[in-house]
C-alpha cells in the first residue's frame, strides 16, 4: 500500500546529529566544530551542561537556576542530552519518585570548553571594552529590537 506521506526534497527524519558531517576539503577542520555545536549548540543546551559540571542536580533544581527556563524546555532538552550521550538519567528512588541527572564522561569533557566560553562572556560581554563608535547618520534604517546599530568608526579630529 503507498503512503499518502508527501517527501520534501532535502528533508531528513528526525534523529540524533551525526557525529561526521560531510564536509568540503576546504572546511575539513570544521567538521569536529559543526558537529560539537549540533550537540550542544543552543542557549539551554549549554546552560544545562554549564550546571551540571557542579554536580548532579535534580530536575527541581535546574529548574529553578534560571528563572527563564520553563519545565517544557528543560524536559525536552534534557531528553535531548540524554539522547546525544551527554547527560546520563538516574532513578534513585520510586517513593517518592527521585530522578537525578549527571554528566558522562562525554558531557565532562565539555568542562574545558564551558570555562573556556564563560570566560570569554564575562571578558567581552559583561565588560565590553569596545572602540569608541558613532552611529552613521547616512543610516536611515531603524534599528530592530536586538540588532547592532549600523555604526562607523569616529575620526581622529
Amino acid at each position: 500500500m503507498k503512503s499518502d506521506r508527501v517527501s520534501l526534497p532535502g528533508a531528513r527524519a528526525p534523529g540524533p546529529v551525526p557525529t561526521t558531517l560531510p564536509c568540503p576539503p576546504v572546511e575539513q577542520t570544521l567538521c569536529p566544530v559543526l558537529a560539537a555545536v549540533g550537540v550542544i549548540g543552543t542557549e539551554w543546551r549549554l546552560a544545562i551542561v554549564h550546571r551540571l559540571l557542579g554536580g548532579p542536580q535534580r530536575f527541581s533544581e535546574l529548574l529553578h537556576s534560571n528563572p527563564r527556563l520553563n519545565a517544557k524546555t528543560l524536559s525536552a532538552t534534557l531528553k535531548y542530552l540524554e539522547s546525544q550521550g551527554v547527560v546520563q538519567r538516574t532513578v534513585v528512588s520510586t517513593r517518592p519518585f527521585n530522578v537525578v541527572y549527571s554528566l558522562t564522561e562525554m558531557g565532562l569533557g565539555l568542562a574545558p570548553a564551558a570555562r573556556e566560553l564563560r570566560a570569554w562572556g564575562e571578558r567581552w560581554l559583561l565588560h565590553p571594552r569596545r572602540p569608541r563608535i558613532t552611529a552613521d547618520p547616512a543610516s536611515h534604517t531603524p534599528a530592530i529590537q536586538g540588532e547592532l546599530p549600523r555604526l562607523t568608526p569616529m575620526t581622529a579630529h
